[in-house]
């Protein structure tokens, strides 16, 4: 789906984790990090327990060439993942922060 359809559903009261996940992921994929930030923090305050959007949000901010943020949103989100047995999203994260770190 593309951002004006993500938009319309947000906008007709369609507010969900996973809307807000797609959107951020949208934004992010047409390069408008901050866009993309503003709904991924959306996303992980109706369901902390969200790794994927963790990392996400860890990947925009870095986009947007804000470090620090990047480091704190990505250590949540490796605890999230660690803590709900998400390999996949952990491995990813793990490898973006020792690249943060270089």
């Amino acid at each position: 789906m593309n951002v004006d359809a993500l938009e319309k559903m947000l906008a007709k009261g369609s507010d969900s984790a996973m809307l807000r996940f797609g959107l951020g992921k949208a934004y992010l994929d047409d390069n408008n990090p901050e866009a993309a930030v503003e709904h991924l923090q959306h996303c992980v305050v109706h369901d902390p327990d969200y790794s994927a959007a963790w990392n996400l949000l860890g990947k925009a901010h870095l986009k947007m060439g804000d470090k620090a943020s990047a480091e704190t949103v990505w250590a949540t989100g490796l605890d999230t993942a660690v803590r709900k047995g998400d390999k996949q999203t952990e491995k990813e994260i793990t490898v973006f922060l020792k690249k943060l770190k270089k």
